[in-house]
């Protein structure tokens, strides 16, 4: 049986996790949980799941959960919390989906731990992917994908040799304004950007789709994942979401994995690899669907995807320095302390100012997250 802790109980992934896992309780346990300040969520967790060990974001909140918890559970709070839940000594299995930069710490710690790691916090990889895949090679920890992306091209390599892979061709649904232009984007407005067409997700992940800057994150989580060459990593507009990704291989061969956009097809994949376990879900039923259509990305419509290239490239800090100021963009346009288009110009406009720092350390990869954050709240473009 898999021991499963779980980083962002809380939030889309943590909960179709733990819906996944209530399907099948005789092959998975939980035992630790980590979220936010979702208090009355977690209250629900551990009285349906029962884990020996839960964190909080703050304090307020862990002492809200353990009123209602009792001293049977363990409840900690803030990095101190996360880390705990990270190397459970009873759990086999971290499953990361925290939101944002702060997954890395307690990733890295999981890793270290010789816990095997379902992987669906992107930022881990994104800004800090040479140490990350480092430490998975010298612990023996696998990296097992959890974003949709990632689980079709883990998948399209079953059976195949990765030296014969030419391309990875990753998909994209466009998000709230995959239809929009770029002038109309100027009155964008969150509600708008929130309404996702195909994917029900958290509100950070939902405005990094309508800007594309997902798919850049996804692009070099990839990179990492499978150590392939930026310049054989494509992005194509596929707006059903019925396509995941695809592989193409050296005799034009290309392999490609379909399904409903359900989160819980690549999380049980990931949680029970190499198995496959049956599911309660949709079925993709292709004769309704009819058409699948697909269209080339423009980085002058979406040019936050050319800056995660660019970043990716240069690695170093850049990518680093990418993420931070996109978590302080995304957070003033929900906050409406900005418009849509502010946010690719703050981003830019850090990465222009930043002096890349090559193969940084862990300490250096920390400092440059606090600059770009810093340096990009002071590109605050106040809303008309």
């Amino acid at each position: 049986m898999e021991k499963v802790a779980i980083l962002g109980s809380t939030g889309s992934i943590g909960k179709n996790t733990l819906a996944v896992i209530e399907e099948h309780p005789d092959q998975f346990n939980v035992v630790a949980l980590a979220a936010g300040k979702n208090v009355k969520e977690m209250i629900r967790q551990v009285k349906a799941f029962k884990p020996k060990l839960v964190s909080m974001a703050t304090r307020k909140a862990a002492d809200a959960v353990k009123q209602e918890v009792g001293e049977t559970v363990e409840v900690l709070w803030g990095d101190e919390g996360l880390n705990a839940v990270a190397v459970c000594s009873d759990s086999t299995y971290l499953v990361s989906s925290l939101v944002g930069s702060k997954g890395l710490a307690p990733t890295l710690a999981a890793i270290r731990a010789g816990k095997k790691i379902g992987l669906a916090n992107k930022e881990t990889l994104v800004t800090a992917g040479h140490i990350v895949t480092a430490e998975a090679r010298k612990h023996q920890v696998p990296l097992l994908p959890i974003d949709s992306e990632h689980s079709a091209l883990f998948q399209c390599f079953n059976g195949e040799r990765s030296a014969e892979a030419e391309r990875l061709i990753i998909t994209a649904s466009g998000g709230a304004f995959r239809d929009w232009s770029r002038e109309e984007l100027i009155h964008a407005t969150v509600e708008q950007a929130l309404k996702h067409p195909n994917w029900s997700m958290g509100n950070k992940i939902t405005i990094d789709s309508a800007t594309m800057m997902n798919k850049g994150f996804e692009v070099i989580e990839a990179h990492w994942l499978f150590d392939f060459p930026y310049g054989k990593i494509d992005v194509i507009l596929h707006p059903q979401s019925v396509i995941h990704s695809m592989v193409e291989f050296s005799d034009g061969a290309v392999m490609a994995q379909l399904g409903t956009p359900d989160m819980k097809i690549p999380i049980q994949y990931a949680l029970a690899y190499p198995r496959r376990m049956p599911l309660r879900t949709k079925r993709l039923d292709l004769v309704s669907l009819s058409r699948l259509d697909f269209r080339a990305l423009d980085f002058r419509r979406y040019p936050c995807l050319r800056m995660a290239y660019e970043a990716g490239k240069a690695g170093g800090t850049m990518p680093a320095v990418l993420n931070a100021a996109n978590e302080v963009a995304v957070e003033m346009f929900l906050n409406r302390d900005c418009n849509f288009l502010d946010i690719e110009e703050i981003v830019e406009r850090t990465l222009d100012a930043h002096q890349n720092v090559g193969n940084p350390s862990l300490e250096e990869i920390e400092e440059a997250d606090r600059w770009a954050r810093q340096f990009a709240k002071n590109c605050l473009v106040p809303v008309a």
